[in-house]
């Protein structure tokens, strides 16, 4: 990986060079001593190693480059150009406030101009953005400008319901909450009776 933490798209900035691995296992082994443990005993003595090999898969969003995913367009589609709506995507991602996990389903759907993409790429593109430090509002929005971005749609609309354990297992401690975002970009966005009929499609079946 490059040696310093990449700029990356939506406004997020660069910042300082990436500290060592040695550097990051030496502050989870910090982080434990202040939570009260030895990190010398033998049950934690090679958690720092694993905490930040977790780290690297829990974060690697970073790393990854949402319009690559979403680089192969398909123009071939027999004249279709009406809604696409790809449903309960499951996502886990972490509260950039608390650093706790929050989890739950992403639905996005998009009016296509130019062509349509793999349904499976849209499942990357939630999980490229999941795999950040993330707010669910912000979470949002950068997917909604992602598709925007690669496949010059004419409406994109995406909803995120999850639970966030930083309200589970500390401050209100209230188990099972469910947080709801919404962003519209385009058709979506200017007409109301597309986002009813987004949420119809999505909640159908269920």
């Amino acid at each position: 990986m490059n040696d310093f933490v990449k700029p990356q798209s939506l406004g997020l900035a660069a910042v300082r060079p990436k500290p060592s691995r040695e550097e990051a296992e030496a502050a989870v082994r910090t982080l434990i001593a202040w939570a009260g443990d030895n990190p010398a005993r033998e049950g934690l003595v090679d958690t720092p190693r694993r905490v930040v090999k977790a780290y690297e898969e829990l974060f690697s969003g970073y790393g990854e480059d949402p319009g690559i995913a979403l680089s192969k367009v398909f123009s071939q589609v027999d004249g279709y150009a009406d809604i696409v709506v790809v449903r309960d995507i499951p996502f886990f991602s972490h509260c950039e406030h608390h650093m706790v996990p929050f989890f739950g389903k992403a639905h996005i759907g998009y009016y296509p101009n130019r062509g349509v993409v793999g349904l499976s790429k849209l499942a990357r593109i939630v999980d490229t953005f999941a795999r950040r430090l993330q707010t669910q509002e912000a979470m949002s929005s950068q997917i909604v400008h992602a598709v925007d971005a690669a496949l010059h749609t004419r409406g994109v609309a995406v909803m995120l319901e999850a639970e966030h354990m930083c309200m589970s297992m500390r401050g209100v401690k209230k188990h099972g909450v469910s947080t709801v975002t919404t962003q519209f970009s385009g058709i979506f966005r200017q007409d109301s009776s597309e986002q009813v009929r987004f949420l119809t499609l999505m909640r159908a079946a269920k």
